[in-house]
Formats: C-alpha cells, sequence, structure tokens
C-alpha cells in the first residue's frame, strides 16, 4: 500500500531525512517513533504531498507522490500534529467544508458527515462551536476530517498529544477500530500506546531508520538479557555495590522508596538468559537483608526505544 525507497529531504547542507526506506502493508497499523527532530513529521508531510522530497521515490497506494500528487492526495486522511480546525463553526458544518474541499459529489457530503460524526463520537457535540470543544473532541473533529472522504490510507501525527489518560483511551480505541479496513501510519511519543496499538514499528534517528520489525522480534533482538526487580531492605549503597558484583550481572538501577515503602528498589539485569534470581534471594540471606520482593522484570518498547536512539548494541536494525 506504501512504498518508500530512498527517500531524503534536505534543507541546505542538514538532512531532514536520510536515504529512508519503508514498506505498510494494506490494512497495517504502523507506528512510527524517534525522538523530536528524527524526522517523522517530513517524512509524514512528504508521504501526504504536503511539501517535496530532495530525493528517492514513493507510492502510495500504488500513485507515485511526485508525478500523481493529486491522486495520492484523494486516497489519504491525514491528521497533524496541529490539527487545522475553525473555530467559529460548528462540527457538521467544518466537516461538509472539508468534504467539499476534498472533492465529495453534493449529494455524499450530508450523509457522510453524519456517517463520520457518528463513527468518532460527536454526534452529541453536533450543536457547540468547535472552539467550545475540549481538547479531545477538537482532536475527534481532527479525526473526522481526515476520514470524511473515506482514505484508503491514514497518516496520524501525534492523535493523542495533550490529551488526558480517559481521552488518550478513547481515541486509542477509535484508531484501532479502524485497522484492517485502512492503512494506517501513527507517530506517537507514548510508548505504551504505540505498543497496544501498532502491529509493526519503525524508529527513526537522526533522518535515518535504525530499526523495523514488530515489537516481539525487536525484543528478541535485544538478546538473552534478563532482567529481575528486588526491593530489599538494607544499606543501599552496600546492597546495590554487592548487587553489580553478582556473576552475569550487566547493570543495576536503584530507585529510592516510595511513599509508605521501607526499602530501594533495585533493577538487575543479567546479561545471561538464565534469570538469576537465586543469587539475589542468597546474598540477601547471607548479609542479613530483608528481601521484600523479588520478581522478573519484561522489557519494554521503551527499552528497544532507548537503546536504538543511544545506539547501545544490542537491537537489529
Amino acid at each position: 500500500m506504501i512504498e518508500v525507497e530512498g527517500l531524503t529531504k534536505t534543507y541546505g547542507e542538514a538532512r531532514g531525512i536520510d536515504n529512508i526506506s519503508f514498506h505498510v502493508e494494506r490494512g497495517e497499523i504502523l507506528g512510527f517513533l524517534g525522538p523530536n527532530g528524527a524526522g517523522k513529521t517530513t517524512t509524514m508531510r512528504i508521504l501526504t504531498c504536503f511539501m517535496p522530497a530532495t530525493g528517492g521515490k514513493a507510492t502510495v497506494a500504488g500513485y507515485d507522490i511526485f508525478e500523481e500528487s493529486l491522486k495520492v492526495r484523494s486516497r489519504i486522511g491525514y491528521l497533524p500534529e496541529t490539527v487545522p480546525l475553525y473555530t467559529d463553526m460548528q462540527p457538521p458544518s467544518y466537516l461538509a467544508f472539508v468534504a467539499g474541499l476534498k472533492g465529495l459529489p453534493y449529494r455524499r457530503i450530508k450523509p457522510r458527515v453524519e456517517e463520520v460524526m457518528e463513527q468518532v463520537g460527536l454526534t452529541h457535540m453536533a450543536h457547540k462551536y468547535i472552539g467550545e470543544l475540549s481538547k479531545g473532541y477538537r482532536q475527534r473533529v481532527g479525526l473526522a476530517q481526515a476520514l470524511i472522504n473515506d482514505p484508503e490510507v491514514l497518516i496520524l501525527d501525534e492523535p493523542t498529544i495533550g490529551l488526558d489518560p480517559k481521552q488518550i483511551v478513547e481515541i486509542r480505541s477509535l484508531i484501532k477500530g479502524l485497522g484492517g479496513e485502512r492503512t494506517i501510519i501513527l507517530s506517537s511519543h507514548i510508548l505504551p500506546e504505540v505498543s497496544m496499538v501498532c502491529e509493526r514499528l519503525i524508529i527513526i534517528d537522526e533522518g535515518k531508520v535504525k530499526a523495523m520489525d514488530t515489537t516481539a522480534n525487536l525484543l528478541k533482538g535485544m538478546g538473552t538479557a534478563v532482567r529481575v526487580e528486588a526491593r530489599i531492605g538494607g544499606p543501599a549503597d552496600e546492597v546495590e555495590k554487592e548487587l553489580g558484583a553478582l556473576a552475569g550481572v550487566r547493570v543495576v538501577t536503584r530507585t529510592a522508596p516510595s511513599n509508605g515503602e521501607l526499602a530501594a528498589r533495585y533493577l538487575v539485569e543479567f546479561a545471561n538468559g538464565d534469570g538469576g534470581g537465586h543469587l539475589i534471594s542468597r546474598l540477601a540471606a547471607r548479609h542479613a537483608w530483608d528481601l521484600y520482593e523479588l520478581i522478573p522484570a519484561k522489557l519494554t518498547l521503551e527499552d528497544i526505544f532507548i537503546k536504538v536512539v543511544t545506539k547501545e548494541e544490542g537491537v537489529a536494525s
């Protein structure tokens, strides 16, 4: 559905994106991750024909973004990070206006507006002006304008930025429900959100693709390291030092006690794959430290992201 090959964008001597290549299958939800300034928004703007690339090529729904940009635009719904809304309009009139701009036949506009407002949960807000809506409902209006032309491809740039936890869950559920029938590229800084919604991930940094695979495969690429979280009562500096001296330990991270807790927490990463919890329990017994908790800690998408963008070893890209 989307094919990108050697895409490059330069600003004078600086490179916004540098020879990136990837593909997105029909009906797939692809997560697009990277730190600020990595090139995510630049890539999205190029794919939506909002700005030209300096080099490379890309096709969307089989159409070339350079040679057939009007056909590409008619098949794309785009939700930018800052949603372009007219706050003095009501949602139905705004969406009808956008539908007209996108070339929907007049007879289809009203039923399509009603359909999309129902789809994104806006029907009961039809009488309000957009400027009166909460951030979450304005985001729904933005998503509705991206959907109004019934696009094959949705490109969503930080769709939940600035929302509260409840609003994030609602928008995430909406996006997930759109998968399968539409191809979606989703950019977000909220890593758990991406892992819950997206089937495959691309991590971009300094304008280059650093990793690209499913979350499960990226975790496998981190090797056989195992982490154990322990809450131990004892002299914190000594406990941390002794944990770091255990066989196979790669790194120890100490966290101060939370409210009501009597002991610090230690995240212990072992280089081998056989755990190491037994070594920690023996160490605590030998020193007569109180061992309150000892639980395996799963590697997360955040671990993958940090290792990739900080150029640590252990992730296949």
